[in-house]
């Protein structure tokens, strides 16, 4: 690990962490209201600001020393060569450890609106005693995609937590949660752009207390060009963390919804996104038949059929909520069964892209409350259908008697 240290700060109470990766034309404006926001709510708490970085090749490095704050600052940064934003975590997660403090806060390097009331929202609670601060964000219907389709609906029909983000960037944490989150297995997944996920399942996991905070809107850098590498990080270890405890779900489970504790004022204006569903549509059954041929014999005679109609017969999007849900749970009961998991993540990325498709012919001339309606309710047909995975997690242990 790579730092720099101007003010040899060696105590803080407080640690707010920027991850980064090429945002020198970003950083400035995060750091200045993070630094307004720590001067207004904490300014009895010893705090530091922290940039880790991943080596970026653009200055933001010297971009990020050179902006004046009343905070102090620090620049971590990993090894030339070494990527990944839950490395880039894990320094901070170590960092606050060694500093002693008695937690922070995550914000990405590259929101465009940050708001210094971030900073009450996320750190206030966990003066209170609140372990884990979820964000809740007010975004465009096309934004998060990957949330709204795979991490929102498992971790609501799986575990039975209604987190509206629980791979959101700004989230806030306890120094006992980061303790816990450092004593879990880091696999490789978790170093990339797994880490989100990661924390909030183990904030779940270790019985931590739970809120949430509305941070209104919030503008960032467009991440459709991300999302293949995205999709397999993210789900790779989601899959795994849910196949490695399988007490978390196996039982019955009432929906919990941590409480609402802080909201940032904010006049929730985002900019509406556009993209052509058939982008992804003709991605998604160009490859269809690669993943599918080798995957088909563990793939029940019911779903076959109805994948089939739609990726080489009709060619439609038809991927509704149910069907998504039984294709999910299916899916991830294959991967348990089954060593070629790499392989089966794939599928169900091509899976998604249809899914993206389908959701964006749906919600075309929907607006954004009717679109996050059809979400929601897609997250509580994920409750309602997780009987359909138990069973075929029953079914198979009876056949391996």
């Amino acid at each position: 690990m790579i730092e720099v240290n101007p003010d040899k700060i060696k105590k803080a109470e407080i640690v707010v962490g920027i991850p980064s990766y090429n945002e020198a034309d970003s950083i400035t404006k995060v750091v200045k209201e993070i630094d307004t926001g720590l001067k207004k709510y904490f300014k009895q708490k010893k705090t530091v600001i922290i940039n880790v970085d991943n080596n970026s090749p653009d200055n933001t490095k010297q971009v990020f020393l050179n902006i004046k704050t009343e905070s102090p600052k620090i620049y971590l940064s990993t090894p030339p060569g070494a990527r990944g934003k839950g490395a880039n975590l894990r320094n901070v997660f170590l960092k606050v450890k060694e500093l002693g403090a008695i937690g922070g806060m995550l914000i990405d390097a590259d929101i465009k609106n940050t708001n210094p009331k971030w900073v009450k929202c996320l750190i206030g609670p966990i003066i209170k005693g609140y372990d884990y601060i979820s964000p809740v964000y007010c975004r465009d219907k096309l934004d998060g995609s990957i949330t709204n389709n795979i991490c929102f609906p498992l971790v609501y029909g799986l575990l039975g937590y209604n987190l509206r983000q629980p791979i959101g960037g700004e989230v806030g944490f306890s120094r006992d949660l980061v303790n816990y989150w450092l004593s879990q297995t880091w696999f490789k997944e978790v170093k990339k752009f797994g880490i989100d996920i990661f924390m909030s399942f183990n904030s779940i996991k270790g019985g931590f207390k739970l809120c949430r905070a509305d941070l209104g809107s919030r503008l960032h850098k467009p991440s459709f060009l991300k999302l293949d590498y995205m999709f397999l990080e993210v789900v790779s270890t989601f899959f795994r963390l849910l196949t490695e405890n399988k007490n978390l779900w196996q039982r019955k489970i009432n929906l919990k919804q941590p409480p609402l504790v802080c909201k940032a004022e904010d006049k929730n204006n985002y900019p509406h996104l556009y993209t052509d569903y058939g982008q992804f549509e003709k991605k998604a059954i160009s490859i269809f038949l690669t993943y599918y041929k080798s995957l088909k014999k563990y793939i029940s005679s019911e779903l076959q059929l109805k994948l089939e109609k739609i990726f080489l017969k009709e060619k439609t999007l038809k991927i509704n909520s149910n069907l998504w849900a039984q294709i999910v749970y299916e899916i991830f009961y294959i991967y348990q069964m089954n060593s070629n998991k790499k392989e089966i993540i794939k599928f169900l990325r091509v899976l998604y892209f249809e899914k993206m498709a389908s959701f964006i012919e749906e919600t075309f001339d929907k607006n954004q409350k009717e679109a996050e309606e059809i979400i929601q309710r897609q997250a509580q047909i994920f409750f309602n259908e997780r009987s359909y995975l138990l069973s075929l997690m029953k079914n198979s242990s009876k056949d391996l008697k």
